[in-house]
């Protein structure tokens, strides 16, 4: 039950980080795409990559399966950034939607490779 839910949450974080991670960088370029829904949508994925591991050490914990150590790596390096990101979002002010673009990408690129490794 926790697997599959684990799962799930996965290509949340997947789909939601990569569209963010796009739209954000469109919006580099065209100010129109600029807006609060793209920040609103961007906390929400970021803070569901908390939520997938929490999921993860529930699944864990339940002995419902054993992970590799480089899927449990990329899903602690995803919190990782997420933190980087949050904290440099004041230093490079002029950049943010560039910064949150790249940084939702790879978050994305995470998440692939930690689905690749299960």
């Amino acid at each position: 039950m926790l697997g599959r839910l684990h799962l799930a949450a996965c290509w949340v974080l997947v789909f939601g980080n990569g569209l963010a991670g796009i739209w954000s960088l469109a919006a580099t370029r065209l100010h129109s795409l600029r807006s609060p829904s793209l920040w609103w949508l961007t906390a929400f994925v970021q803070f569901w990559v908390f939520v997938q591991l929490t999921l993860a050490a529930l699944h864990l914990n339940a002995d419902e399966g054993a992970a590799g150590s480089f899927h449990v790596f990329y899903g602690v390096l995803s919190a990782v950034t997420v933190t980087i990101l949050y904290s440099y979002r004041s230093q490079l002010s002029r950049y943010l939607h560039a910064l949150y673009g790249w940084g939702g990408l790879f978050i994305m690129g995470l998440g692939i490779r930690a689905l690749v490794l299960i």
